[in-house]
């Protein structure tokens, strides 16, 4: 009976040990899960959606493009766009922060704004049947781009991505864009990654010349055998997928 009792009493400490070692370790591949990398600054963007009552388009259209240097006083805009095909009476616009303290004094200073008040968001809002809005980081490895000239369109699209973050679909995914990128057809003005708002959602800007071109693009990459291979592997990490065609308004920084 000693002897069992004394085998019994190492056993028990190398089990409490491996324990203690598991618990350390855990945390550390969760975080690493859930965060992956990100940009070293802490400069975020804010993208608003509208959803625009049909027949309210026009006007709203109008007052954006007469008052919106009200809001633009307070912040930088990034681009401002309203969708053509994919979707309807529907505005997307991006803004650019610093920090949360930042937008916080931003908020706070428009809030007390009754310029903006009075002739931007008070009338606009009687234009909107539903807002949405998405706090997102650029991914490491992408910087926001400028098209090599005025004009064109843009292509808005949303993945959905499986849960995991970047640190599970992250390699797979920049390969995807990448092999995009190296066909020519087409210019990456941005990818974002949400932080607030649906997550493991990426959304990715492009720039065509016109439609035809982006679509006469899009057959060439299909017949791409590098395309074809880095699509086949991103797609194992995706739930869904949503393409939009924007314009930007003659005021967008991005346009």
């Amino acid at each position: 009976m000693l002897l069992l009792g004394a085998l019994r009493r190492p056993l028990a400490a190398s089990a409490a040990r491996l324990a203690r070692e598991r618990a350390r370790a855990r945390p550390l591949v969760y975080a690493s899960l859930a965060t992956g990398p990100r940009q070293d600054n802490g400069i975020f963007y804010e993208i608003r959606t509208y959803d625009v009552k049909p027949s309210k388009m026009k006007e709203f259209v109008e007052l954006i493009n007469q008052q919106i240097h009200l809001r633009r006083a307070h912040s930088e805009l990034v681009g401002f766009w309203t969708a053509e095909l994919g979707a309807m009476n529907k505005a997307i616009h991006i803004w650019k922060y610093d920090n949360f303290a930042h937008r916080a004094a931003v908020r706070t200073a428009v809030a007390n704004d009754k310029d903006w008040q009075e002739k931007l968001i008070t009338p606009l809002l009687t234009f909107v049947e539903k807002q949405h809005n998405e706090v997102a980081y650029l991914v490491p490895w992408c910087q926001l781009g400028k098209p090599p000239k005025e004009g064109g369109v843009y292509e808005w699209v949303t993945f959905q991505m499986k849960p995991g973050g970047p640190a599970l679909w992250g390699e797979a995914f920049r390969a995807a864009i990448n092999t995009h990128i190296n066909t020519g057809y087409t210019k990456l003005i941005g990818v974002f990654h949400t932080e607030y708002g649906l997550l493991n959602t990426v959304h990715v800007i492009w720039w065509n010349e016109s439609p035809d071109n982006r679509a006469a693009g899009r057959h060439k990459a299909h017949e791409d055998a590098r395309v074809v291979a880095a699509v086949r592997e991103s797609v194992r990490f995706l739930e869904s997928q949503q393409n939009m065609l924007l314009v930007p308004l003659p005021f967008s920084p991005l346009k």
